[in-house]
């Protein structure tokens, strides 16, 4: 059974042609399964008898399972999806923010290892494929109402997205597609830690997402103490990918910045981090730690928040202090973790792929 969920159009056109039919009916199928949500091919009343029934016994239409979905008090949804094989991933919708936003993951777990993520203790699981990457954004706009209204996409759940960069570029391809969802690269942000090939590579690309970077540090000693692929990429390395990475006018790069008490936030390392992002089109988005067990670090307190953040503005920076959402049912930043799935060692995940 051929899976048309991971498919592009001009794939799924040719998998029609091979089934003897015009391949102009590819695109009446990928109308039904992407504006509409619909997966049962009975259903699709604009395609003949014969093609419904040659779909029917040839092809499928994936859609995960939802095992659980929390619902914040400020009305942040966390999806607990499970794949296929059993495995399973988290995807939450961020309401009003100002727009819609779909927080998406591109692998079971991850491989990266930040000391603040709960998703780094999972270790790296496998990679999601194209269709199960654009599966959680097709279910969660049938789920909520939004397949004919406008919604932001984050590549900011569970996994390193250019960690797995065939798969989420395909997926990036299929959710712009014109006959689909349409969803222009503007409305999509795609972040990283920092694997500096992978971005010199996507600065090459045709469909081009708005880019933010994991940096979380102002220093290479600090990035290296929290960030364990700075061994591999320096902090320094990944700035001078971010000054080669071309910007349309009026487009900056976001640097994520989670702030960690007497880590990172002193009102010396925001001077330095003037320093570090000095000429590069820049907006830095400071997050105050969103606490949990099992990860060593503490939240610091408004006051510091605020003095950090008024640095940076005071030396002509853009800032940012995003709201933590979701943080009453670990949906927030950091915080997406689904136990018990099986997990790499530290050195595994160190080096996997890198």
């Amino acid at each position: 059974m051929v899976d048309l969920a991971g498919l592009e159009l001009k794939e799924l056109e040719d998998f029609v042609e091979s089934l003897g039919h015009r391949r102009f009916h590819a695109k009446q199928l990928y109308r039904w399964i992407w504006k509409r949500g619909v997966t049962d091919f009975a259903q699709m009343t604009n395609l003949g008898r014969d093609l419904r029934a040659a779909l029917g016994t040839a092809a499928t239409v994936s859609t995960p399972e939802v095992v659980r979905r929390d619902v914040s008090e400020d009305g942040t949804q966390k999806f607990v999806l499970r794949m296929a094989d059993g495995r399973q991933i988290e995807s939450v919708f961020i309401p009003d923010t100002p727009a819609q936003t779909f927080c998406v993951s591109t692998q079971v777990g991850c491989a990266m290892g930040c000391a603040f993520c709960l998703t780094g203790r999972m270790g790296l699981v496998r990679n999601l494929s194209a269709a199960e990457i654009t599966a959680q954004v097709r279910l969660l706009a049938r789920t909520l109402d939004l397949l004919d209204k406008s919604f932001n996409i984050v590549l900011m759940g569970m996994g390193e997205p250019l960690h797995n960069y065939d798969a989420t570029m395909k997926a990036l391809r299929m959710l712009n597609e014109p006959v689909g969802l349409a969803l222009h690269p503007k409305r999509i942000t795609l972040s990283t830690v920092g694997l500096v090939p992978m971005m010199d590579k996507l600065a090459q690309e045709p469909l081009m997402p708005n880019l933010a970077v994991s940096l979380h540090a102002a220093t290479e000693e600090t990035r290296g103490a929290i960030v364990p692929l700075n061994r591999k990429y320096s902090m320094q390395d990944v700035i001078d990918a971010c000054k080669r990475f071309p910007l349309a006018k009026r487009r900056r790069i976001m640097f994520e910045y989670v702030m960690l008490a007497g880590v990172n936030d002193s009102n010396e390392d925001a001077r330095k981090l003037v320093k570090v992002l000095a000429g590069v089109k820049a907006k830095v988005n400071l997050l105050p730690l969103n606490a949990a067990a099992g990860i060593p670090f503490e939240r610091p307190d408004d006051a510091r928040v605020n003095e950090f953040a008024k640095i940076l503005v005071d030396r002509g920076l853009m800032v940012s202090v995003r709201k933590s959402r979701g943080r009453d049912i670990r949906a927030a930043c950091g915080q997406l973790i689904v136990e018990g799935q099986g997990r790499q060692s530290a050195a595994q995940r160190l080096a996997a792929e890198l």
